[in-house]
């Protein structure tokens, strides 16, 4: 070539040597909150550890307690908050005062084939490779022990007198389960999960190693291994590369790509690909997808010849009823350890914000957003998923639930109409406990106006009257159809009533609300009608109720309204379709009778002025009669909580010993406390009647 054409000539020759003495042992330390001219080169390193296959480093540093810029009160604070008052071999801090701090590393790439550490001497270039890249820390450990401590001592406190009497739990049974071969499938994810990693992580033991400072002898001499030791050719022959070699290396050719490429998206399947999983699966990537789907879609959807039960038995897993429709669960969209892809809220509470809409579209066509996240409180991008999974925007109108109330699925099917409705009744109730609302706040908007109809008095006289005949007439029939009836020589006598309770004739008549109009008529269907509405009206609450609050208060002693409502509701919801027919329409009052009918009397507790429980929180019922020795103890301490809302255990046990001498064991009073109070900051509480 000739020299005009040169335009970058060779300036100098550097051979290039690769040292192998330290290769698999040579680390590059990172501070990256450190400012690169403040090295850590003259701070005394306490301590270092290194876990060498997960390549995790720990370093502990001397903190300079004298400088100006320390505050000594600061590290007092800070130590006394992590090791408490007293001294042990194992605290943090053994000189009272925060004098050190720990760096933990984590790997800036796991890759590092392509870097090496390189020295250069006397024409020479000597090269190491990297056997990993590390980027250290402050690690704030320390920070957890003193909450730690701080909840112990919280836990300590709260127990007062009783401490030991939460710690005492009674024997339980070891239930012996075998688990089921782990498939290829289970096995894979189980290893790829955290908490696989985490344990692994920490099976792994530390090394303890002996940190050389930089102007250490040791130092030096292990500085002289990032030289290449032989220095011939024959043992550096993986530098030793012909020009188009080495070419080679730096530009690779381009290999052809082998990858077949899917015809469609990946996260789409066909239907003869859905089709060929199980009904249950092929029903949930169905609601994932769709969210919201009327059951004849859904049907259209399966394969013909599908047994329609089968497939109400499997929606009913993943989905909820809506206005006929059904609509995906909360958490097959929002797994449980997962986050929102937005703002990164954990799962649980985006379930709880997404039941709430989903709730709200129960009762009504139309919502705001503003008022839905006014009260969830989550941050506007997961309101809007939450919407938009249902619902579709309105101008100047809000948001309307995206399919029509589907009224021939209600009329169809009103035995998982009626499930459904029992499981929202449960899911309302966790609702109002979390947001702390009332269902009352939420009367249905853009709904049409119900026509009233006046009647007046003397209508209403003469309806009464007129039933009251008809009764009568009925049962003068029946007697006179016995008398026929009867053997020659015996006595029936027909005998005309006159009419009772007023003129109008009108019987006594409960007026308490059936469980299924508690929520405004859930998904269209009202319990009006059904078998169980009979015993509206009745004395005598139905045997399966009186057996459900017998059980519910054998397992616990004492219980609010509220909460037998909301267990009596998830136990109907807990029913198989078609079962517990008697119990679809239990009025409040019937379940009030129901609890006195079980050997248990209400509890007057004065709660204060300032309480912000519920009417049905405020009605305490406890077990009066189980005979058993403790009878008369349980209904002492009834009278204890019946004049103030909140005893001390030392105020209880005084009574106790008062009334039936110091034979009571601690084990006994133990048992008492357990099964009818809970406490809190060192006060007693009926359950049910925490003030928090």
């Amino acid at each position: 070539m000739a020299s005009g054409e040169d335009d970058d000539p060779v300036i100098e020759e550097i051979d290039v040597y690769l040292a192998k003495s330290l290769a698999e042992k040579l680390y590059l330390f990172q501070y990256p909150v450190r400012p690169s001219m403040s090295t850590y080169d003259d701070v005394n390193h306490l301590s270092a550890k290194i876990k060498p296959k997960q390549q995790k480093v720990e370093l502990e540093m001397a903190i300079n307690t004298l400088s100006p810029n320390y505050c000594r009160s600061k590290g007092e604070q800070i130590a006394l908050n992590v090791d408490g008052t007293t001294y042990e071999e194992t605290n943090t801090y053994s000189t009272k005062i925060m004098d050190k701090q720990t760096f933990t590393s984590i790997q800036a790439t796991t890759n590092t084939s392509r870097f090496a550490a390189a020295v250069f001497r006397k024409g020479e270039l000597h090269i190491t490779p990297l056997q990993g890249i590390l980027q250290l820390r402050p690690s704030f450990t320390y920070l957890d022990r003193a909450d730690g401590k701080q909840r112990e001592r919280e836990a300590a406190n709260e127990g007062g007198d009783s401490s030991q009497d939460e710690a005492e739990e009674d024997v339980k049974a070891i239930t012996v389960r075998f688990s089921r071969p782990e498939s290829e499938q289970a096995r894979q994810r189980r290893v790829q999960s955290y908490e696989f990693l985490q344990r692994k992580q920490a099976e792994e033991s530390w090394v303890h190693l002996h940190y050389h400072s930089l102007r250490d002898g040791r130092s030096e001499h292990e500085r002289q291994y990032l030289y290449c030791q032989a220095m011939d050719a024959s043992d550096n022959s993986e530098l030793v590369k012909t020009p188009k070699e080495y070419l080679a290396m730096l530009m690779p050719p381009m290999a052809e790509e082998k990858i077949v490429r899917p015809t469609g998206p990946s996260n789409v399947l066909s239907m003869a690909q859905l089709r060929t999983l199980p009904l249950a699966e092929q029903i949930k990537t169905l609601m994932k997808n769709v969210k919201v789907m009327p059951f004849a879609n859904l049907m259209g959807l399966l394969a013909t010849g599908i047994d329609s039960t089968a497939v109400l038995r499997c929606i009913q897993q993943v989905a909820l009823l809506v206005q006929g429709n059904w609509v995906v669960k909360s958490d097959v969209l929002y797994p449980k350890n997962t986050c929102s892809p937005h703002s990164g809220v954990p799962a649980e509470l985006l379930c709880r914000g997404r039941d709430f809409v989903m709730w709200r579209f129960t009762l009504e066509r139309w919502l705001l957003r503003k008022e839905v996240a006014a009260i969830i409180k989550l941050p506007p991008e997961d309101v809007k998923d939450f919407l938009e999974h249902m619902a579709v925007p309105r101008i100047n109108r809000g948001w309307e639930f995206a399919l029509p109330n589907d009224g021939n699925f209600i009329k169809k099917h009103p035995d998982v109409t009626h499930r459904q409705q029992m499981l929202w009744l449960g899911i309302q109730s966790k609702l109002e406990k979390v947001f702390n609302f009332n269902k009352d706040d939420f009367i249905p908007k853009n709904t049409p106006p119900q026509e009233s109809v006046h009647v007046s008095g003397e209508q209403r006289l003469k309806a009464a009257q007129e039933r009251a005949r008809q009764s009568q007439t009925s049962m003068q029939h029946a007697l006179l159809a016995k008398k026929r009836e009867a053997p020659p020589g015996s006595d029936v006598q027909v005998k005309q009533e006159p009419l009772s309770d007023g003129e109008d004739g009108e019987q006594p008549m409960d007026t308490s609300s059936a469980a299924a109009s508690l929520n405004g008529g859930v998904n269209g269907y009202s319990g009006a009608g059904s078998p169980a509405s009979e015993h509206a009206n009745g004395t005598a609450p139905p045997a399966e109720l009186r057996d459900f609050v017998a059980k519910t208060f054998k397992k616990d002693s004492v219980l609010t309204l509220s909460e037998l409502k909301r267990l009596f509701n998830l136990h109907l919801a807990s029913l198989p379709a078609g079962h517990g027919s008697a119990l679809m329409a239990v009025s409040d009052r019937m379940l009030q009778d129901a609890i006195l009918l079980s050997q248990c009397k209400q509890i007057l507790v004065p709660f204060p002025p300032q309480s912000t429980a519920a009417p049905d929180e405020q009605k305490v019922f406890g077990v009066w009669e189980t005979g058993d020795a403790l009878d008369k103890h349980r209904r002492l301490l009834y009278e204890l909580f019946s004049s103030n809302f909140r005893v001390r255990r030392k105020v209880i046990q005084t009574r106790l010993a008062q009334e039936f001498g110091d034979d009571l064991a601690k084990t006994d009073v133990d048992r008492l406390l357990k099964e009818c109070c809970g406490s809190l900051s060192g006060w007693w509480y009926l359950k049910g009647t925490t003030q928090s």
